[in-house]
């Protein structure tokens, strides 16, 4: 399982794309304009970017270029109309891992996702710790007081967001937004469940738990 975000602003390819790797077993989170994107590469790792090059507000080329020059080392694959050399040389040229036209078969996008995801990339530097809970997002490994935590994805990737954004608050419909993408069916409930369970494995007894509600607001984790 990895952690792959899709950069796509035509709903119809962007669901296709979401549909087909979350059924490989991955997390996924979308953005469908380039400053958000941008944002999203500044504050959360990814194993793999699929990067979309014609994007509203900031073009996929320019996103590769700040995400690379900023030492960012996540692969990207690089979705385009474009099919000309001096494009394709723009776009390897600005960052980009793997180049990919359009109109392409799912498959194909699949099998090149797969093949970044087999390179080296040691993306991720640090393993994430609040008190006495421990997050390796390279290996998908959570442990308390040193002792393994089996989660879901999904729980896996409320806790990695939280742990990224310690001491901030977030409202149910911002972690619907990140997390699950808006699925069908989903909803502030299940976000509220989701917690519910996440807290059940990683707070101790008799201690305060790590994500706190804040009343009539949303949640935060607490770092202290």
């Amino acid at each position: 399982m990895a952690k792959i975000l899709v950069v796509e602003d035509d709903p119809a390819i962007c669901s296709i794309i979401v549909d087909w790797l979350t059924h490989q077993h991955h997390t996924v989170e979308v953005s469908h304009n380039g400053l958000e994107a941008d944002q999203y590469l500044k504050m959360y790792q990814y194993d793999v970017i699929v990067l979309d090059w014609g994007l509203p507000e900031l073009s996929g080329v320019e996103i590769c270029k700040r995400y690379k020059t900023a030492g960012g080392r996540a692969p990207v694959l690089m979705l385009t109309g474009k099919h000309d050399i001096e494009d394709k040389e723009e776009g390897f040229n600005a960052g980009a891992d793997d180049y990919l036209t359009k109109p392409f078969d799912i498959k194909e996008l699949s099998a090149r996702v797969r093949a970044l995801l087999r390179r080296p990339t040691n993306v991720y530097d640090n393993i994430l710790s609040i008190r006495n809970v421990s997050l390796d997002p390279n290996n998908h490994i959570v442990t308390r007081n040193g002792a393994p935590i089996k989660l879901t994805p999904k729980e896996f990737a409320v806790l990695e967001f939280f742990m990224r954004n310690p001491n901030k608050v977030f409202k149910a419909d911002a972690l619907l937004d990140h997390i699950w993408n808006s699925e069908a069916g989903s909803g502030p409930e299940t976000v509220r469940t989701c917690i519910k369970r996440l807290r059940r494995q990683i707070d101790e007894p008799g201690v305060s738990s790590i994500i706190e509600n804040v009343h009539g607001v949303g949640y935060k984790l607490a770092s202290q």
